[in-house]
């Protein structure tokens, strides 16, 4: 315990004999014994038994304490400091074993956290999972995960954004932004398993990420504290460039793929990959050109065939891919397979975020591109007018929720309850044509379809009578006319 820590338990036995001789007025000789001698003091009977039985169990007290103190300077990181024993503080961190989280990991060991690394597994395409863990070990975690949620995040995050066709700011399909909450709510269930009370991600202050981590996680947990090292200036100014940060993996041996040479920043799942910073953010640079895609191959280089590929859908989900039946991550692999080597799904863009500044994003996504098109496709066979635009004008509000961080939120939920009940007509197959990055429809067909032929045709006859036509005119032209002759416009 080292000479300068107070044995306090000591200390104390001192002050009761003191109190001892005080009250019972007993010689300092008499003290070794003086639970077997009866009090000559003020005091009677009843209190000397109380003595008695105090000072036996003092005496185990003692002993305790003493093994206590032998025992626990051998246990890791915890002290014995006076009558406490000190643990040190615990967070888990969304580790993806990147340039960022690798740091974050050996700096809040430094700030004297035990971190439980937590690798959220969403099918990253490009990633060596066992040598990540084995990353984090490395560095020193408390303990290392892998988590598998891409079915789920497929099938109850994914698909919903899919069925409102849910673009931000008519491009981006989200796919970082919506993989966001349910890390979120897998690094607080395992927080909840291994007792901590942080969470700490690597998401910037400047970016969309450290908003959708924390949003996600104080509404599953309002009381967890979060931890975002690039908010903390101790933290930038130890780090204020990519280049500090790969040197601090140097100097402790971690390796990471970025480099000096070509920092820019990949995140990846099953859904997409999204590169950004770096030499991405000098808009006279071709992005096409300058990153190493992982799902995509670039229209130019794309094959010179067409290719056709089957999507069927069951109440606005879909279910199987060139008639083989598959669960939601399956459906995706497959069509990032088939998408990415027709150069489809690549999105070069600069997008508005949450924070208020402008970013520039390059993007690949080439199963969740061609399910875009063909749920459009079934639908316009399933829903009627009215539905199709409600849902065309809650569109942009849900992209920018999913964008923004808001999946946890009252909101959220009446909307994924009302596209729920919306999509259930939306059964069906369509067939598209894929080419050098371009997709076309083939043809479509589905059992609940709306389309009658023998109403659209533009032939004689038919089951449409075109004399109603000016009934219904007349009527919706009443407010017009009106106006035109109490306010009428030039011409």
């Amino acid at each position: 315990m080292g000479s300068e820590k107070v044995e306090w338990h000591q200390g104390l036995g001192e002050w009761l004999q003191d109190l001892w001789r005080r009250l019972f007025k007993l010689e300092e000789n008499q003290l070794s014994d003086s639970a077997s001698q009866q009090p000559t003091g003020l005091f009677g009977t009843n209190l000397w038994i109380v003595w008695k039985k105090f000072c036996r169990m003092f005496a185990t007290f003692r002993k305790k304490v003493a093994k206590l103190q032998q025992i626990l300077p051998k246990m890791e990181k915890r002290t014995f400091i006076f009558n406490k024993v000190v643990m040190k503080k615990t967070c888990v961190l969304a580790y993806s074993g990147g340039l960022d989280t690798s740091v974050i990991l050996g700096w809040l060991m430094d700030q004297g956290y035990d971190v439980h690394a937590v690798y959220v597994d969403l099918g990253q395409p490009c990633e060596d999972r066992q040598a990540i863990l084995d990353k984090a070990q490395k560095i020193g975690a408390a303990s290392t995960r892998l988590v598998d949620v891409q079915d789920e995040m497929c099938r109850d995050f994914a698909f919903p954004i899919l069925q409102f066709q849910a673009k931000y700011e008519g491009l981006y399909l989200l796919g970082t932004s919506i993989a966001r909450p349910i890390i979120s709510k897998v690094c607080l269930q395992v927080a909840r398993e291994v007792g901590a009370t942080a969470y700490a991600h690597g998401a910037t202050g400047k970016g969309n990420d450290q908003c959708r981590f924390q949003l996600a996680a104080e509404a599953l947990n309002p009381d967890i504290e979060i931890i975002a090292p690039w908010r903390n200036e101790k933290f930038r100014k130890a780090f204020p460039g990519r280049t500090q940060l790969i040197k601090y993996c140097d100097k402790k041996n971690i390796p990471v793929k970025a480099s000096i040479q070509k920092p820019y920043s990949s995140d990846e799942n099953c859904l997409h990959i999204s590169h950004e910073a770096g030499i991405l953010e000098k808009l006279d640079v071709c992005g096409i050109d300058s990153i190493e895609f992982g799902m995509c191959v670039t229209p130019q280089l794309a094959p010179d065939q067409m290719e056709q590929v089957v999507v069927t859908f069951k109440s606005g989900v879909p279910v199987a891919v060139n008639s083989r039946k598959k669960n939601a991550i399956g459906i995706i692999k497959e069509l990032n397979k088939i998408g990415g080597r027709n150069g489809v799904g690549l999105i070069d863009m600069v997008e508005n975020r949450f924070v208020g500044m402008k970013s520039r994003g390059v993007y690949e996504a080439p199963g969740m591109t061609i399910l875009y098109a063909a749920h459009r496709y079934v639908e316009q066979l399933t829903l009627d007018r009215d539905l199709t635009h409600l849902r065309d004008r809650l569109a942009p509000e849900v992209a920018e929720m999913v964008y923004y961080g808001f999946w946890y939120h009252a909101k959220m939920d009446a909307l994924l309850a009302f596209i729920k009940e919306a999509q259930k007509p939306v059964s069906g197959e369509v067939v598209l044509n894929l080419y050098k990055g371009n997709i076309t429809v083939q043809s479509r067909a589905s059992e609940n379809s709306l389309y009658d032929e023998g109403i659209a045709t533009m032939e004689g006859g038919g089951a449409y009578n075109q004399d109603d036509a000016g009934g219904f005119l007349r009527i919706q032209g009443l407010p017009s006319r009106v106006q035109g002759k109490i306010r009428p416009r030039k011409f």
